[in-house]
């Protein structure tokens, strides 16, 4: 099995995604810049998870992703297996035609067993272990506070409209009457 850039982009985005989330909803743009991972990748990538429902996407402004379960919830296979990336390291996709022939190759056991424990493997592999292995090398983050900018608390001040001269030319002219 090769794992390809795919599903390592896309473990490596989720990972960066899951740091943040905290603070808010994480934009593809910034996963991009931090992660050297080009946008438009990225958005292909995104939008697979998101069918799979991995990842959650806030449109507007302060928008961005978040993920769509628990990191405890999320392993390593679904995020592979979301982004279509073959786990499979038999030559026949498991079809037992290795050679094109009417049965498997002599190797074909050895590979579907090879198959099942990277299978296991990945499924014990939980986004939040990944996260945790990042604190654990002192990986922090800065959170900021997820602010909603559309609605303050603060009360809107309205100007007074002063019927009034506003400069002391006006105020001069107001005298000569």
């Amino acid at each position: 099995m090769r794992l390809t850039t795919k599903g390592r982009f896309a473990v490596t985005a989720m990972i960066d995604l899951a740091l943040r989330q905290d603070s808010g909803p994480v934009t593809l743009a910034a996963i991009s810049q931090r992660q050297r991972i080009s946008l438009s990748y990225l958005e292909q990538l995104f939008g697979k998870l998101r069918r799979h429902e991995l990842v959650e996407s806030t449109r507007g402004p302060g928008g961005g992703y978040s993920l769509g379960r628990k990191a405890d919830d999320i392993t390593v296979a679904d995020i592979i297996v979301s982004v279509d990336e073959p786990l499979d390291a038999t030559h026949c996709a498991g079809k037992q035609n290795c050679q094109g022939g009417d049965g498997p190759c002599m190797t074909h056991d050895l590979w579907t067993a090879l198959n099942d424990r990277m299978l296991d493997f990945l499924q014990s592999v939980t986004l939040q272990k990944l996260v945790d292995d990042q604190h654990a090398k002192g990986i922090e983050i800065e959170g900021k506070p997820a602010t909603k900018r559309a609605i303050s608390s603060a009360p809107v001040v309205k100007p007074i409209r002063v019927n009034a001269p506003n400069s002391v030319f006006a105020l001069g002219g107001l005298t000569n009457k």
